[in-house]
């Protein structure tokens, strides 16, 4: 009876090894799949002063404008480095771009990092996670917010979604795709971000 115990307790211990095993494979490619598409990315964060018919409108307006400014400016930008750093280089004036848009309401941009939850774009999904971030804020910044990813320019239309996979590569956009192949590893990444999120604001608690 007591060999037939110890045996039970043995397949359970190597069972609870083994799930711990995949469990920290699945959490090391997470990480790895997550710094890799955070890394080729700079997302765009515009925010309202309110949710008020006027003040979304207004908001839309100037995100028109910071994509109309910065459009022929990143055409030519190879990587998300040489992007950062044109954007630390002329916060200024995307500052400028978006006032004039911004119909007397203060606005402060700032390039920093952020969490952002699970969005859909033309063709693809970006996991919930922290990214580096272009963020564009209209007064108190209070209303509903636009997103989006500014580098590589994908905003402007779905047919940027070609220059995304340069910059993603195949593997990582086959990921973002969500086909059905894909689904467990892009929640896994949903996942990852989330529980990112959540240790960052048991940090600073």
């Amino acid at each position: 009876m007591y060999r037939e115990d110890e045996k039970r307790l043995k397949l359970w211990e190597t069972a609870l090894l083994f799930a711990l095993c995949v469990t920290l494979l699945a959490a090391l490619w997470a990480q790895g799949r997550a710094e890799d598409i955070s890394s080729s990315l700079v997302r765009l964060h515009v925010l309202a002063v309110s949710d008020e018919d006027e003040e979304q409108a207004i908001k839309l307006r100037v995100r028109d404008a910071v994509l109309e400014y910065l459009a022929p400016r990143l055409e030519e930008t190879e990587n998300k480095s040489a992007a950062q750093e044109l954007l630390l280089s002329d916060l200024d004036g995307v500052q400028r771009a978006a006032s004039a848009a911004a119909e007397g309401r203060n606005v402060t941009v700032t390039l920093t990092r952020e969490y952002y939850p699970t969005r859909s774009y033309a063709g693809f999904s970006l996991p919930a996670g922290s990214y580096d971030s272009l963020r564009v804020v209209l007064g108190e910044g209070k209303g509903h917010n636009w997103w989006c990813v500014v580098f590589p320019p994908i905003c402007l239309s779905a047919e940027e979604s070609e220059i995304a996979a340069e910059q993603l590569g195949e593997e990582n956009m086959r990921l973002l795709a969500g086909d059905g192949e894909h689904v467990l590893g892009f929640r896994l990444l949903e996942l990852w971000g989330e529980l990112m999120e959540i240790i960052r604001e048991m940090k600073t608690a």
